[in-house]
C-alpha cells in the first residue's frame, strides 16, 4: 500500500502539523514503507501459534501482607523541612 502525499496532508491538517512539500514526500515514502513491513506480516503463517496474552507465562509476583512494625512519629518527622507539632508543615498553595 502506497501513502500518497494527499493523505500525509489530510493526516497534518487533522493533527494541526504544518508541513514542507519535502516533508510530506519524505514522510509519504516513511509511512508507505511502514505498511509495507506489516503486510510482511501477513504473509506469516500461524495457523499452528495458540493465542496467548503474554509471551512469557506469568505468575502473581505480589508477596503477601503482612503487618511490620514501622518508624514511630519522631522519627518520621526529624528530617522534615519544617513541621508543627506531630504534622508536616507546608506552603500554602490556594486561597
Amino acid at each position: 500500500m502506497v501513502i500518497s502525499i494527499d493523505e500525509v496532508s489530510e493526516v497534518a491538517l487533522l493533527a494541526r502539523l504544518s508541513l514542507t512539500e519535502q516533508e510530506k514526500e519524505l514522510y509519504a515514502s516513511q509511512l508507505s514503507r511502514i505498511i509495507e513491513h506489516f503486510n510482511q506480516l501477513k504473509d506469516i503463517d500461524t495457523t499452528s501459534v495458540e493465542p496467548l496474552a503474554h509471551a512469557l507465562p506469568v505468575t502473581n509476583v505480589l508477596r503477601e501482607d503482612e503487618v511490620k512494625p514501622s518508624l514511630g512519629r519522631e522519627a518520621l518527622l526529624a528530617n522534615a523541612p519544617d513541621r508543627e507539632g506531630n504534622f508536616f508543615k507546608v506552603p500554602k498553595i490556594g486561597e
